[in-house]
Parts: structure tokens; sequence; C-alpha cells
């Protein structure tokens, strides 16, 4: 969340903001995305607007609250104790009770166009939330009636072995699925949910940059004309290392981390050998980049910043937002 608003504190002062016409979000970009709603009365921020109000008022938040102790506090009521094993429920609860989220999914605005996204464990398709729908392609998809936005925006952090997957009644919903892929809205058919309850992980399970609504990456290209895709890619690098013993089950998860390095690194070189035949066509904004030595935080490259939801210090978080600022201001090379 922090490298990011770095990067669109460098696109406010450029005064790009207004330029905003799509966003796809995953992990903590989800979660950003919604505060930053959230400060502006669910209205997409101008680029003034952003660097006089939002930007203070989120490193004052998050400088001072821990979203980590918000979702556990909500333990103190029996009532959500169904949630132990569904953490992610707890952390909507604490961005609605103690962070204000209350709106609802279908309140948001119409532009710029924002896709939500998740992963189902039950396909391992990616689920979306959007203004007028929920759902994945394989599923069909639903009206979101009143689903809260505080519970889409909590999704960004079931991760597995982190908060748990977000649980959710599909049979709340009326579905309905296209017959086939590429079929008119028009052909869609009301159909049973597939599953009567359905669990959500972070998007970043199944596209680690949000990028598969806007980019083709089987075709190499975008998805609409004339447009430009900025990707803001705060994923940790794979650390360099193997040091555990025999036995030790988190041997399972180094295997696991590689094929999710691996999948990512598709992902990206997919959309580099785009940009490296038009420039003019995105950019790629990394955290993995090094910063230069009087540049670390906590004495430590930005990247290997941990990804947690505690509140963090003013220094960290200015020096996790310059870091996404130099970055936005310099984008990796595409012929690199």
């Amino acid at each position: 969340m922090l490298f990011h608003m770095g990067v669109l504190r460098y696109l406010a002062e450029q005064g790009r903001l207004e330029m905003v016409d799509r966003i796809s979000t995953v992990s903590g970009g989800s979660l950003l995305v919604g505060l930053i709603l959230q400060e502006t009365s669910l209205k997409w921020p101008t680029s003034r607007q952003f660097i006089d109000h939002v930007y203070p008022a989120l490193k004052t938040k998050f400088c001072a609250r821990s979203l980590l102790l918000g979702a556990a506090r909500q333990l103190l009521r029996p009532t959500n104790w169904q949630f132990l094993l569904s953490r992610a429920n707890l952390l909507s609860l604490a961005l609605k009770r103690e962070w204000g989220v209350t709106a609802e999914v279908a309140n948001l605005p119409v532009k710029p166009e924002w896709s939500i996204n998740g992963t189902t464990a039950e396909n391992g398709k990616r689920f979306r939330f959007k203004r007028d729908s929920l759902g994945d392609y394989s599923i069909g998809y639903a009206d979101p009636g009143g689903f809260p936005l505080s519970a889409a925006m909590a999704v960004s952090a079931a991760f597995p072995g982190g908060f748990g997957p977000l649980a959710l009644d599909a049979t709340r919903f009326a579905w309905k699925k296209r017959p086939a892929w590429g079929a008119s809205e028009a052909s869609a058919a009301p159909v049973s949910p597939a599953f009567p309850k359905l669990h959500l992980y972070d998007g970043g399970v199944y596209d680690n940059l949000g990028l598969e609504p806007y980019f083709d990456a089987g075709k190499g290209k975008a998805k609409q004309d004339n447009c430009f895709i900025l990707v803001s890619d705060a994923g940790a690098p794979l650390p360099q290392k193997f040091d555990f013993w025999a036995t030790n089950p988190f041997r399972l998860k180094r295997v696991a981390d590689i094929m999710a390095e691996q999948a990512r690194a598709l992902r990206v070189r997919t959309f580099m050998h785009y940009l490296a035949q038009d420039a003019t066509q995105g950019a790629y904004v990394y955290i993995g980049i090094p910063a230069a030595p009087d540049q670390l935080v906590n004495g430590q490259q930005p990247a290997l910043f941990p990804t947690s939801l505690s509140r963090v210090t003013e220094e960290e978080f200015d020096g996790l937002a310059a870091h996404g600022y130099r970055q936005a201001e310099a984008p990796v090379d595409a012929g690199s």
C-alpha cells in the first residue's frame, strides 16, 4: 500500500489522476483504493485533492492504526468466533467498524471502473467484484446487491497461510452465466450456484499483477485500444536462500513460493515484451529495483520490508512511499 501511495503521488503531481479510466487491484492495492475512496466520499480524487487531503490523511491513519489488531479485536465478540478460520471476514468487520468503510460495492463510482480481484478456491478462477456484478466466468455473475465494500476489500488480505479465505454464501445471489466465452451479456441465463459457499483468496494467488482484465497474455496485447497500462508491482522478490532442515514443513512453502514467483515472472515478461514493441503503450513500476544506500528503510531494501497489516512509523511510511515515487519517475526500461 505504501509503495503504491508513492506511485499515486507522482501521478498526482503530474496532474494524471484525472486520466485514470480503469483500475484493477489485488492484495494491498485493493485495500488502498478502498481507503482512498473512503476519504473522498466514493469519488475518485483529483490530483490536487490527493496531494492536499488523501495523502496526508492516509499517512496519519497508517501510522496510528493497525488493521491487524483491528481484525483481532473483532474476536472479542463471541458472535464472531465463527470466523476464526475465515479471518478475512474479521478484517472486513474491522474495516467497517474501525475504519468507517460502510459503503456497498454497488455504491462504487462509475469512473474509474474498478475491478477488485480475488481467487475462487473452489475452481481456481479469478473472482472479481465490480460496481454492477460479482463472480467469475466459470460460476457466473450476480448483482452485488448489498454486498459490503469492506468484505470485497478484505479478500485482498486472504492469502494461504495468512488470513485465510473470505467465506461467501453463494445461495444469497441470483446467478447468470453466458453460454460461451465471448457471448453477449444478453444471452446470459439463470443458473444455480455451482457451490453453496465460496471461499475467496486474494487475487494475487491467481494473478499477482492484476493484469488480466486489461491485458491478454496469450496474444501479448491490450484488450482495449488506445490505452496506456501502468502496472505498479509491490510484490516481494523471492528470497535467495534455502536453509530449512530436512523435515521442516516450510520446505513445502518454499516450493509454493517458487511456483508463484515463476507464474508472476511469466506475466511480467509478457508485459515487458509488449512494452518493448512500443514504450508508449504502458509502464512497469517495480518495488524490487534497488534503492540507494541512503534510501533504505530500516537499513534494508524497500522490497524486503515485511508485508503486514500492522501500523508503521512515519519514517517507514515516508521511505516506502518515496521508493514508489522514484520508481514511477523512472519505470523499468522495457529493453533491459
